[in-house]
């Protein structure tokens, strides 16, 4: 198993008045032993807008090859177009294709999207055709990826519509691809499957907490995101991503579990929104191999 972490952690949330550049990110990254880095496609890292071309990508490519710094996964931007909303289908395929170039560039395994739409911004009469809607729509996208060679990994969470555990087995049922997985944050999977944050209609929560969700979406997971979370939301949005050991994830006992999810080749460590998350790159690091190499998973 390679370890990674999410470049996002120094860029957005208490990072967003002065991000870390990514070359910085990178470099701190290859001295502290990482593996590799899961690459932000937001603002002001790795987006369309600033590595238009191929030849300005390959810079990138470059910097991460110097530091022997694999890519994990690309955290693509397409919160410009809501695919919830009808008339959105032919924009958002075209910017995920244009994304799916990007992570074929720069060599990402993966492509992380999200339903984007917030909880509660879909009234109940139509909660059930934008479901479909969606599916309809990230089916056709998995081909879009499969056929670029990337795996399309959608990231569910309290912060977005379509986030209780039956919503999520569901959703990758219905969209019916191969090529279309679910990624396992295991905060989201505790704020989602425990908690019951921000769901549509009549709470959800599962008695066996994050290993019967682990459990419930077995053969369905393409990508894994690690990090601790203590029963609330940042900014009463989307789940709160602590510190390994500061919340309520057992990860000595989840740990085996999740090393048999198979064809797993990274775990990505998600500092996301954490004030000192720049202090947490080597401890982190640290708590995560020793769970690989079976000190905390025995």
């Amino acid at each position: 198993m390679k370890i990674s972490l999410g470049s996002w952690a120094f860029s957005f949330g208490p990072y967003a008045d002065n991000p870390i550049p990514f070359d910085q990110t990178a470099r701190r990254l290859s001295e502290a032993g990482y593996d590799g880095i899961e690459i932000c496609g937001f603002p002001p890292h790795i987006t369309l807008d600033r590595y238009p071309t191929k030849e300005s990508r390959r810079e990138v490519v470059r910097l991460l090859k110097e530091l022997k710094l694999g890519v994990s996964g690309y955290a693509a931007d397409l919160t410009s177009v809501n695919p919830v909303v009808a008339g959105n289908r032919g924009e958002y395929l075209e910017v995920f294709r244009r994304n799916v170039e990007m992570c074929a560039d720069i060599g990402s395994p993966a492509i992380r999207v999200d339903s984007v739409a917030a909880p509660g911004s879909i009234a109940d009469a139509d909660y059930q055709t934008a479901f479909a809607r969606v599916a309809s729509l990230w089916s056709e996208a998995a081909e879009i990826a499969q056929r670029g060679g990337i795996r399309m990994v959608w990231e569910f969470e309290p912060g977005f519509v379509f986030n209780k555990p039956s919503e999520v087995v569901a959703m990758h049922e219905k969209v019916g691809h191969p090529n279309f997985k679910v990624m396992f944050d295991t905060s989201h999977a505790y704020m989602c499957g425990v908690v019951g944050a921000r769901q549509h209609g009549a709470k959800e929560t599962l008695p066996g907490g994050v290993p019967e969700f682990l459990k419930k979406l077995e053969g369905r997971i393409g990508h894994i995101h690690l990090i601790d979370a203590d029963g609330t939301l940042h900014g009463d949005e989307t789940s709160t991503h602590r510190p390994f050991g500061e919340g309520y994830i057992d990860f000595k006992g989840l740990a085996p579990q999740l090393l048999r999810v198979p064809n797993i080749e990274w775990w990505c460590i998600d500092l996301c929104f954490w004030a000192n998350a720049w202090g947490l790159v080597e401890p982190s690091l640290k708590f995560v191999a020793d769970l690989i190499d079976g000190k905390q998973a025995a």
